[in-house]
């Protein structure tokens, strides 16, 4: 067992404020978007034996087991994050696994620089991710149904938006997401942005279910991403509560604290809600355009006391266990690789190697099959693979 030594990412959508006051540090000024905890070699987490991605490829079986090692092969297959938005994240969706390889394979054929600004695929691999919120938290998931859209987009009163509540009207369901998708993305931009203006505006005079969209248009001014996320369910997680975020379901976080686990990947289709490249054609083949329920994750209790968010892939599976005082110590031994990440309270992890006490904020990673428990009180996500 090894207490991690972990890197935040100073993205400029981070809340200054969460991830200090969640660690009990006194915030920089600066932004504060992401602790990454795991091998991601971006910002590896940092261990007494080394970097952990070090470890991993110098024994990928004596640190990973045997059945991830066969499964995913010589890396940790997740990436765990504490995440902290200040301001909206890019509009986006991943490819699922046959199109990240599919798209990777072909831009690397094409000699396409892996850190050009255009390239889209970083690897071959698809990001399916879940988030589970710390304190409130808003986002955005999947598709509103066409109607709903429409009607959304008619309460506005802006004669601008009208051609894109009759497309909503006019097609069948995935044909009209489509086309008005398509529609926004390809609109001449100086138009759009004065339909976002007026769109903004009326959006902050109404308030109530549009005001996630008017403070999303005070962080992008004129940018049709705007008129995109009405397209989208809003979503406000309570503490506890999760999103499961699966291949081609566009989405964005809007703000709050959050543990965030992913498949180790970079793959991401930008819509908008950002400066960087958005390529309309591969992102509407990789988009599903299907009306989609949020589908708000509440964990399911076991008689360990271990809860689990249930998803459907492989790569990651997350759970918690929120430690009463006097609770009995809980073997958390497992034949995966896990990080053990405390949220709340001071409880202990210990193993052959010694005890750890995790303050908020502080993890440890676990190798295959060495034994482990957790105590004391206090809140600890457990991030481990399916294998």
């Amino acid at each position: 067992m090894d207490r991690l030594s972990n890197t935040v990412r100073p993205y400029a959508w981070g809340s200054t404020t969460l991830i200090p006051e969640l660690l009990g540090t006194a915030p920089t000024g600066e932004p504060q978007a992401e602790m990454w905890m795991g091998a991601h070699p971006g910002a590896p987490s940092g261990t007494d034996r080394g970097a952990l991605h070090h470890l991993i490829a110098a024994d990928p079986v004596g640190e990973l087991g045997a059945d991830s090692a066969g499964k995913f092969g010589p890396r940790l297959p997740f990436l765990l994050k504490l995440l902290a938005a200040g301001a909206p994240l890019s509009l986006q969706v991943h490819p699922d696994l046959a199109q990240a390889k599919e798209g990777y394979a072909a831009e690397e054929h094409a000699g396409i620089p892996i850190d050009a600004p255009h390239r889209n695929y970083k690897d071959d691999n698809h990001k399916p991710e879940l988030v589970c919120a710390l304190t409130p938290f808003d986002g955005l998931c999947g598709f509103r149904a066409p109607v709903e859209a429409a009607d959304f987009l008619d309460g506005l009163g802006i004669d601008s938006l009208k051609p894109y509540a009759d497309l909503l009207h006019a097609h069948p369901e995935e044909a009209a997401l489509r086309e008005v998708l398509t529609a926004l993305l390809g609109a001449d931009r100086e138009e759009m942005a004065h339909t976002v203006t007026e769109a903004a505006a009326a959006a902050e005079r109404l308030g109530g279910a549009y005001a996630p969209y008017a403070a999303i248009a005070h962080h992008f001014p004129g940018d049709p991403g705007v008129i995109a996320a009405m397209l989208l369910n809003h979503v406000r997680l309570q503490p506890g509560e999760a999103l499961f975020l699966g291949a081609g379901v566009p989405h964005a976080y809007l703000g709050g604290l959050g543990v965030e686990i992913m498949a180790n990947s970079d793959n991401v289709l930008r819509c908008g809600l950002t400066p960087k490249h958005v390529d309309v054609p591969e992102l509407l083949r990789i988009v599903r355009f299907e009306a989609s329920d949020p589908g708000v994750l509440r964990p399911e209790a076991s008689p360990s006391g271990e809860e689990v968010y249930e998803t459907p892939i492989d790569e990651f599976r997350l759970s918690r266990y929120v430690r009463a005082e006097g609770a009995a110590p809980t073997d958390v031994t497992a034949p995966t690789p896990q990080i053990l990440l405390a949220t709340a309270g001071r409880p202990k992890a210990s193993g052959p190697t010694g005890e750890f006490t995790l303050a908020p904020g502080e993890s440890v990673f676990v190798p295959a099959g060495e034994t482990a428990e957790l105590s004391g009180t206090g809140t600890v996500f457990r991030a481990t693979v399916v294998a």
